[in-house]
């Protein structure tokens, strides 16, 4: 990549970074590199987790009567890959990715689970650089709008978990009826939802619908605290 698409990038980011070679390796996609060899993925990591505890901030502040369940649910809309792939295409990272030749012949470049990624690890790099203010200033300029946006909180939490789980390869969650209670006429369902790599989680409801989304924003709600507390480096 050009030192000039370097710089025109980081006016669009609007930080100038002191270590270029960092977002070098944030714009390197794995198919560029050897096995073992530096590329996005750890910084995608990072990422990940500075963009959640920023967007839970910044929700915290926009909608201060909201519930715990509320707050989950946009927070989820905010941060999956989706989102974070349209940003990419607002600021033109498809342009400035290092991708194998094969790679983007096939258009990795516009490819949303490439951009995405990308994304995160741009913002990883961003606070690893500039510590938290820098990713901050990117996140609220590209994130504030679309926050703003969200007239009303999405209702459906198994939908939410379902993207959320398979955005991270992890799959379809799965359900499982635990008990049964009370009288037929008032039954309360127990039902538990199980992700890998994660302890499952139980909801009620007086229908198994019902205690199926329970347990799905119960998960949603435990992954989405499962960030880091950033510190200035």
């Amino acid at each position: 990549m050009s030192t000039v698409r370097l710089a025109r990038l980081q006016q669009r980011l609007g930080y100038q970074f002191r270590s270029a070679g960092l977002l070098r390796q944030a714009l390197t996609h794995s198919s560029a590199t050897a096995a073992n060899s530096r590329n996005n993925e750890r910084l995608e990591f990072l990422g990940d987790r500075v963009l959640a505890f920023l967007i839970a901030d910044l929700l915290l502040q926009h909608y201060p009567d909201a519930d715990e369940g509320d707050l989950a649910l946009r927070l989820n809309a905010l941060v999956r890959r989706e989102t974070c792939a349209a940003v990419a295409l607002e600021i033109e990272l498809g342009a400035c990715l290092i991708l194998a030749p094969a790679e983007a012949a096939s258009g990795g470049q516009n490819k949303p689970v490439i951009l995405g990624d990308a994304c995160e690890a741009v913002i990883g790099s961003l606070y690893l650089d500039g510590g938290m203010e820098a990713a901050r200033t990117f996140v609220e300029a590209c994130w504030t709008p679309r926050l703003v946006g969200l007239a009303a909180a999405p209702s459906d939490a198994k939908s939410a978990l379902q993207e959320w789980s398979q955005a991270r390869k992890l799959g379809t969650p799965v359900y499982s009826v635990i008990r049964r209670e009370g009288p037929d006429h008032a039954p309360v369902f127990v039902i538990e939802v199980q992700l890998p790599g994660r302890a499952p989680l139980c909801g009620t409801g007086a229908s198994k619908r019902e205690a199926e989304r329970a347990a799905a924003l119960a998960m949603l709600r435990e992954v989405h605290a499962d960030f880091i507390t950033p510190e200035n480096t």
